[in-house]
């Protein structure tokens, strides 16, 4: 579904991301891990189109999306569910979620999409009149979620989900994560919390310095040496 050749993204003069390639299959739940300034926002910015690649190319279903406008990546089936959610605090969480039904396809089947929302999230439905900025941190990032699935997308971009959230409700994040996967959507998630991730994905790629290090079936990946002792701080023996 989406094929990711030689990427590089530069900020002026510095490089954030070294020929990156990676390949997301219809229907994979893919993960990309690594620590901190490792380039992973600066990737999953990119894949929506929110960056400009400086060369290398970013297919999706076989068209080429590499020099498409910003604007024009949600219409092409991208949607992004943004690092620290960036939701309008002082507006509904109603009114956040409709936002993301903007294009015309999306807003004829927005009271259907709302309803599934709800469904997956129980409890931003008792919350959709109230300003998304007084709901929990756990809260917010169903709703950022579900905005980005209002725009009913083909490829949901997911950018560290359990940034700031406590043990218990990244579990729920996680699950929550795992059903809109087992429902059909192609995900694509970045992340930090490599255990969880890794359980949860298919495929995994580990970035580092701007650089794909290592990539390969999630449960292979966590089983190497050098990712038990990198990322969970476990030696062997």
């Amino acid at each position: 579904m989406l094929e990711v050749e030689n990427l590089r993204v530069a900020y002026g003069a510095a490089t954030a991301l070294w020929d990156v390639s990676l390949k997301v299959g219809k229907g994979e739940l893919v993960c990309v891990v690594g620590p901190n300034g490792a380039g992973k926002t600066t990737l999953i910015g990119t894949l929506a189109g929110l960056n400009r690649a400086s060369s290398g190319r970013m297919v999706l279903d076989g068209n080429d999306v590499t020099r498409l406008a910003p604007h024009r990546f949600c219409a092409a089936g991208i949607a992004i569910v943004p690092e620290s959610r960036r939701l309008f605090t002082g507006m509904t969480v109603l009114e956040n979620l409709e936002l993301g039904s903007f294009l015309p396809a999306a807003r004829e089947r927005r009271r259907e999409t709302l309803e599934q929302v709800c469904e997956l999230f129980p409890a931003v439905r008792q919350k959709l009149a109230m300003p998304a900025g007084s709901l929990s941190g756990g809260q917010q990032q169903m709703v950022a979620i579900g905005r980005a699935l209002m725009a009913r997308p083909r490829l949901l971009l997911l950018d560290e989900p359990s940034l700031g959230l406590a043990p218990s409700i990244v579990m729920d994040m996680f699950d929550s994560i795992r059903r809109i996967n087992a429902e059909g959507l192609t995900v694509l998630l970045v992340e930090q919390n490599v255990s969880m991730a890794m359980a949860l994905a298919t495929r995994a790629y580990v970035l580092e310095e701007g650089r794909i290090v290592m990539d390969g079936s999630a449960g292979d990946l966590i089983r190497r040496p050098e990712i038990r002792k990198a990322y969970l701080g476990l030696e062997e023996g």
